[in-house]
């Protein structure tokens, strides 16, 4: 799970994680930017990233969020005993922890990650454990080096989409290398987030922004050059995407914060998570 909190989990808009002479401002970021200042944020915060948050995630489990729902009970890319032999690609993999929990299952994943930092980090893991080598690709989710039809499946925990200034390209992208019938469920901050401050305590439950206003989050460097950049899209906008690049939807999945889990992540907790959903799970099947 890849997040400005998480491998996997979701932006931090309170935090200060650019120069101290930076600042963090809502403006337009096109594609090139996003992309480069995206990649080298997670080439440097990959070791604190995972130092963090590797626990949570652990080294070879699928989780989807900070609420913890887990591939292993919710099956939203199928039963895992049907996943013998199926290739999947893992876009935004970071270290690749669910696709190490792909390959136990005896699937054929592909980890694929911006950010090189991270996949080092996944090789690390793969040695300290003794495993054969989860494959890994760095590439962008917008230009995926694969044939066409390549994959029965594609995930995405928290990776790549928010991160990514054309996501409808990236949705076509992914259409274009799954293979008819393949399903493709990644996960993302819930959109409805984006009106409400991104802070674990009560000041995150009164909305001070639209809801409507996609105008990217960019924390910029002293020159105003981008730092690191998340795109928002409505509930809306997401479902047009996906319905405009071949796939249909099957199932969105809100996870509600479990009872007993007290660690916060960033701006999730479970005082918010009482209130309001931190992520939003879409399920898709390629027509």
């Amino acid at each position: 799970m890849t997040t400005h909190h998480d491998s996997d989990a979701a932006p931090d808009r309170s935090s200060a994680a650019w120069d101290d002479d930076g600042e963090a401002v809502r403006r337009e970021a096109g594609t090139t930017e996003s992309s480069r200042a995206n990649r080298h944020w997670w080439d440097r915060n990959a070791d604190e990233y995972q130092d963090e948050h590797g626990g949570f995630l652990g080294d070879a489990r699928f989780t989807w969020c900070p609420e913890g729902l887990d591939e292993a009970e919710a099956r939203l890319l199928g039963d895992p005993a049907a996943l013998r032999g199926r290739t999947v690609l893992e876009i935004g993999a970071g270290a690749a922890q669910c696709s190490r929990w792909l390959a136990a299952q005896g699937a054929r994943p592909v980890a694929l990650d911006l950010s090189y930092r991270q996949l080092q980090h996944s090789r690390r893991i793969d040695e300290d454990l003794g495993l054969r080598p989860v494959p890994l690709v760095q590439a962008d989710a917008t230009v995926l080096p694969f044939a066409d039809a390549s994959f029965d499946l594609a995930c995405s925990a928290y990776g790549a989409v928010p991160f990514a200034a054309d996501t409808a390209l990236l949705m076509r992208e992914v259409r274009r290398v799954l293979r008819p019938g393949g399903r493709w469920v990644f996960s993302v901050t819930h959109p409805i987030r984006w009106a409400f401050p991104d802070e674990p305590g009560p000041e995150g439950l009164t909305a001070l922004s639209s809801y409507f206003d996609r105008t990217p989050y960019v924390e910029q460097d002293e020159r105003g050059r981008a730092v690191y950049v998340e795109h928002h899209r409505t509930m809306g906008d997401r479902v047009r995407e996906l319905t405009s690049a071949g796939f249909r939807l099957v199932d969105l999945v809100e996870p509600e914060w479990p009872d007993g889990l007290t660690q916060e992540w960033g701006g999730w907790s479970p005082l918010r998570g009482r209130y309001l959903p931190g992520t939003a799970v879409f399920v898709t099947v390629a027509d």
